[in-house]
């Protein structure tokens, strides 16, 4: 299905572009700073393809997961070995996402998925910041700009003028997407209870 093959091609051009910056270059950081926000983008992009083409299914939200993940800690760990982020913020991205998954898997095997006509989440507290569009953008929009705009700080050449400022935004979105990320994922442990008492009844 095309919204899957954008999740696939997301994940490779996202794994393509963190490589990139390796090579310290003024016209490839410009390019991985636009394919950044490309990436991005292509995030929204695969769940509206999926609900215009009637192609929602649940392999579809665990691949568009899955899609994030990868993402998201692919820059986070790029960062970290370009020494522009401290080691703490890949580790604890990390183990959020994979005990999250986890719970989610757990709720998967039971019928639930995370977001959806299906979600997991069942208090309003849980919806508003997992489920919401509201939450969902927010985090996306800060992590698009934490991860372009740290780019754009370090390409070479680029005027102090401009690089002091982008620096300075780019860790006030790192910091604000590492909290969002927190934060979306303490819904999910407390919410996912209820599948552990199933489990342990069967």
């Amino acid at each position: 299905m095309l919204a899957n093959w954008i999740s696939v091609i997301r994940t490779l051009l996202a794994i393509g572009v963190v490589g990139l910056l390796f090579i310290v270059s003024p016209s490839i950081y410009w390019a991985c700073f636009i394919l950044t926000i490309l990436i991005i983008w292509m995030d929204g992009l695969d769940g509206y393809v999926a609900r215009k083409l009637n192609q929602s299914s649940k392999f579809g939200a665990v691949l568009d997961i899955l899609s994030d993940r990868i993402v998201e800690q692919v820059y986070w760990i790029g960062f970290l070995a370009l020494e522009w982020i401290p080691l703490w913020i890949p580790i604890v991205v990390v183990a959020r996402g994979v005990l999250v998954d986890g719970l989610r898997g757990l709720a998967l095997e039971q019928g639930f998925t995370a977001f959806g006509q299906t979600t997991m989440m069942q208090s309003n507290i849980g919806v508003l910041l997992v489920s919401s569009r509201f939450s969902r953008w927010s985090y996306a929009f800060f992590k698009a700009v934490a991860f372009s705009v740290m780019i754009l700080a370090h390409t070479p050449g680029l005027p102090e003028a401009i690089g002091g400022p982008a620096l300075s935004i780019g860790l006030a979105s790192v910091y604000i997407s590492v909290g969002f990320c927190i934060l979306r994922g303490l819904p999910v442990i407390l919410e996912s209870r209820r599948f552990w008492n199933t489990e342990s009844s069967l």
